[in-house]
């Protein structure tokens, strides 16, 4: 139980720096911890091919996309515009939609404790093995899978061209 006092304090004290950091580096570097402590989570909760896969597909890949356009982009610093003018997400209606889900949220949390058995673990899903999740990836989400692949090959493309330093006036690209 000390493991999963320690994976979760990491993924949400984490998790909060991502928001809190002002240089999107670090934000990207904690959003990695974040992957990784979930990870380890995921051990804990017997689930081993969700792990690796999270480290894979999230902090491996997904995050070095992430890191690249950051790079890309050459922002060292977000500009957040905050000290001049009232940012519409302040709004009263963004701050009240925001409480509603962290009340939903809480609500959430509550209702998966009370589901624990008197072990202190919750209902064992189903035995799936990893040969199955791949025949079912590949045959019938095979479409879905090379959809989200092309989608982030567009947005890797359109963050190179959004990055792209417009040349002198006058000047061809």
């Amino acid at each position: 139980m000390t493991l999963f006092y320690f994976f979760a304090i990491v993924a949400v004290v984490a998790s909060l720096l991502v928001i809190a950091q002002r240089n999107p580096m670090y934000s990207v570097l904690l959003l990695i911890a974040s992957f990784g402590a979930l990870s380890g989570l995921y051990i804990l909760l017997d689930a081993p091919f969700v792990a690796v896969t999270q480290i894979i597909v999230y902090a491996g890949a997904i995050m070095v996309l992430f890191l690249f356009v950051v790079m890309l982009l050459n922002a060292p610093h977000e500009d957040t515009g905050l000290d001049t003018r009232v940012h519409p997400m302040l709004r009263p209606g963004a701050m009240r939609f925001g409480a509603v889900l962290a009340v939903a949220l809480v609500g959430e949390l509550v209702w998966a404790l009370t589901r624990l058995n008197v072990s202190g673990s919750f209902p064992s899903a189903p035995l799936i093995s990893v040969a199955t999740i791949g025949r079912r990836l590949f045959t019938d989400y095979a479409f879905p899978f090379e959809v989200t692949s092309v989608l982030i090959l567009v947005a890797m493309v359109g963050a190179v061209v959004m990055a792209r330093h417009d040349a002198a006036p006058g000047a061809k690209r």
